[in-house]
């Protein structure tokens, strides 16, 4: 067992994206110029320069177009464990966060007009509850507020060039000012939160609802940790007009609120007792295989050795009870060898009345089944005796292939259609056998039969040579007629003589194909064990406990005896059973290649948390197809494969590409340079190391109050991005650099199951 990073997303950190022109009005002036070889000729001005005023370049600034927002994390409204989280937002247009330029700033750093701030209850004057709420005002409330107390709005200049509609509505929030100076980021902090990105990635769903799709997108990160439990509203605020207020006792003297235009925002609730740990739950579902691999075969394990609780219930097995003395005898010793095939024991009666019990296991094997012999009478059967498997050194009887067989049969009786498709298709089967055999036997109407070869031959040759041959029997001289002798009639041939000539098998697939239209996709529906009862699954509760995961390959011979069941239906006649053969090739005509070969079963809590997971089966890196994935039940989650895997991997859910720290406070560094097999893989070291402070006591402001430090320093004294710098020998990261570090990575456990030995039971 080990936990390494398996690669599913491809995706590119840049800086920025830099827009060609930031939002305003523009003028373009066209001037002409005559040269050759790089050379002017028009040493004087010929032409005067045409000069366009009014070209406008409009972006966001007071509000925001909803299809602007691609994904948020937390997802609004949920509840979980994000103490360690920083929440995000993406953007279908990745140049918005650039695409306004704040005055007074660098132009060659660049940073974002916009900022994700994090506020807990009672922060928001207009957000008590931590819901997302907001005001509506208009932009010249915004700017100029006219309250009882002192407050600031954003210093924004409107000329004739670009001009401010101040009766136009915007979303907007008062902020205590000291909660402001407290969570708004510094300005050199600014350039470190937003990047873009480009997805180069399959589209795929990812557990929060983001769908990942190729494109480039805009990122947006806060700077505060929810780390107290609570709820927490995220706004997306506009900071335009307030650079130069945003560092610590830079705000006006006697600033009471400071408000904001809130673009976007939404809530969510930081439960850590009430959640559910995903990595924690993936973590024990696989620790059983770290002393064994065996321990996540499926199968019921003895208590002790020479004791097992396995075949407890029936009479005559070894029970709980059973001393390691007396369990130690060859009888315990074979029981002890079916728990280990897979088996467990089930009450059986004989036909002679007699209650004894018998081995059972269903079509998930911890090891693989042996083939069977071929059967001494090849069915269709109309019952399931054909099927038991005796062993007569016991005297027990293996009832796995007669319950199978039973239970198709039970399924495909249980469907009216299904039985109704069955039967007349045997009937228009035997029809057609009947009518070849007729003409078989009569030569003289198969003279007439359009379906005889005979008759089809001759009208052919008749027909051949644009039809010459007939124009020549019909010149010819009529010959008189002569008595024809009678054909001696011939015995009509058998379903199984039919079968053995080309021409009438072709005939009859032909029907059997064409009156099966439904028959095909409920046979491939069955193979894949749709429909079967858990309990023929998994015959004890036992093999399966709560939290647990558990692989198996796949018996073939019990699916086939599944199959065999339903397509037996409805033969009576020596016929049908002659004809069969031809039935069960059109009812699993679209099988071939279909079959599961191995699979998996995982029941906890994690699977009823998180319905949508990363399960990814390889074999030498590729991989493998999965026909099926269902839940059975809410906490029960199966997987079927057509190949047996050599790896499968397991992601704790709900990550993706989210950004925050590991629970352990510290940081999973990531390279820098490198190759496509080195740049963002792990380094195999953390920050801060096991001797130094972690992120929360090394890298956080002062708390507000009474409240713990949450919100980042970046910059400064304590910073964390000189911090993270300087563990990779760097004087500074860029925005890409620190968004990549900060990945908060799932975990992923790797199963790698026991290479076959020589000698171990096929």
């Amino acid at each position: 067992m080990t936990t390494a990073p398996a690669p599913d997303l491809n995706i590119t950190f840049y800086d920025r994206l830099q827009p060609h022109a930031t939002a305003g009005v523009y003028t373009v002036t066209v001037t002409q110029e005559l040269t050759r070889d790089g050379t002017r000729l028009d040493t004087a001005p010929n032409t005067l320069p045409v000069v366009q005023d009014g070209y406008a370049v409009v972006a966001a600034r007071f509000a925001l177009d909803p299809s602007t927002v691609h994904a948020s994390y937390p997802p609004a409204g949920s509840s979980g464990r994000y103490t360690q989280v920083l929440p995000h937002l993406t953007f279908n247009r990745a140049v918005l966060p650039w695409e306004r330029k704040l005055l007074g700033t660098r132009q060659d750093a660049r940073p974002p007009w916009m900022a994700l701030l994090v506020f807990a209850a009672d922060e928001v004057v207009d957000d008590p509850a931590a819901i997302g709420e907001f005001s509506l005002r208009t932009v010249g409330e915004l700017r100029n507020p006219r309250e009882s107390v002192t407050t600031i709005g954003p210093l924004l200049y409107s000329d004739a060039d670009d001009e401010i509609d101040d009766s136009a509505e915007c979303r907007t929030i008062d902020v205590p000012a000291p909660v402001f100076s407290a969570v708004v980021p510094r300005e050199a902090e600014l350039f470190y939160l937003a990047h873009m990105r480009d997805v180069l990635t399959a589209p795929q769903r990812r557990e929060d609802g983001e769908i990942l799709t190729e494109g480039q997108y805009g990122v947006l990160a806060a700077n505060r940790f929810p780390r107290t439990p609570g709820a927490y509203a995220v706004h997306l605020v506009s900071l335009e007009g307030y650079f130069g207020l945003l560092d610590p006792g830079s705000l006006p003297a006697g600033t009471e609120r400071v408000r904001l235009c809130s673009l976007w925002s939404w809530s969510f609730t930081n439960d850590p007792e009430g959640s559910l740990d995903p990595a924690g739950l993936l973590t024990r579902l696989t620790a059983p295989s770290r002393d064994d691999r065996e321990n996540l075969a499926l199968r019921l394990r003895p208590t002790a050795p020479g004791r097992s609780t396995a075949a407890a219930p029936a009479p005559g097995a070894p029970g709980p009870g059973t001393s390691t003395a007396e369990a130690a005898t060859p009888e315990a010793g074979y029981a002890e060898q079916q728990l280990h095939y897979g088996y467990t024991a089930v009450p059986f009666r004989t036909l002679s009345g007699e209650d004894t019990y018998a081995w059972y296991r269903g079509p998930f094997t911890p090891l693989s089944a042996p083939e069977l012999p071929a059967p001494v009478h090849p069915g269709p059967h109309t019952s399931a005796d054909h099927a038991l498997v005796y062993d007569p050194e016991h005297g027990l009887f293996d009832v796995s292939y007669a319950a199978a067989w039973t239970l198709g049969r039970t399924i495909a009786l249980a469907d009216p259609d299904y039985s109704g498709e069955v039967n007349t298709a045997r009937r228009a089967l035997s029809n057609r056998a009947a009518t070849l055999s007729a003409l078989a036997a009569d030569p003289s109407r198969a003279l007439s039969d359009p379906e005889a070869l005979p008759a089809t031959r001759a009208l052919r040759t008749l027909a051949s040579d644009r039809f010459r041959g007939l124009v020549q029997a019909l010149q010819a001289p009529l010959v008189p007629e002569q008595p024809r002798p009678r054909a001696a009639r011939r015995a009509r041939p058998g379903a199984r003589a039919l079968l053995a000539e080309p021409a009438a098998r072709q005939s009859l697939t032909a029907v059997a194909e064409a009156r099966t239209p439904g028959l095909a996709e409920w046979v491939k529906r069955l193979g894949l064990l749709r429909g079967v009862p858990f309990n023929h699954l998994v015959p004890d509760p036992r093999m399966l406990p709560p939290e647990s995961l558990r692989a198996f390959r796949i018996d073939p011979q019990w699916i086939q005896a599944l199959v065999e069941g339903a397509t037996d239906v409805g033969a009576h006649t020596s016929a049908d059973r002659e004809l069969a053969p031809l039935l069960h090739a059109a009812a699993t005509r679209t099988f071939t290649g279909e079959a599961p070969v191995a699979g998996l079963l995982v029941n906890s809590e994690l699977v009823a948390a998180w319905p949508v997971f990363d399960l990814l089966a390889t074999i030498a890196g590729r991989p493998v197809r999965e026909l099926r994935r269902d839940h059975l039940s809410p906490s029960v989650l199966l997987v079927l494969w057509d190949e047996v895997p050599d790896q499968v991997s397991i992601r704790e859910p709900g990550q993706g590409i989210h950004f925050g720290i590991r629970d352990d406070l510290r940081i999973s560094l990531r390279h820098l340079t490198g190759g496509p097999d080195q740049l963002g893989h792990p380094v195999g070291r953390s920050f801060p190391t096991a001797s130094d402070p972690d992120v929360f006591a090394a890298h956080l402001r002062e708390g507000q109050g009474s409240r713990e430090p949450d919100v980042l320093n970046l910059r400064g004294d304590n910073g964390l991005v000189p911090a993270l710098a300087a563990a990779f020998g760097l004087d500074d990261l860029s925005p890409a650099q620190f968004a990549l570090e900060l990945v908060n990575a799932p975990l992923e456990q790797l199963l790698l199951p026991e290479p076959t030995t020589p000698g171990s039971r096929p």
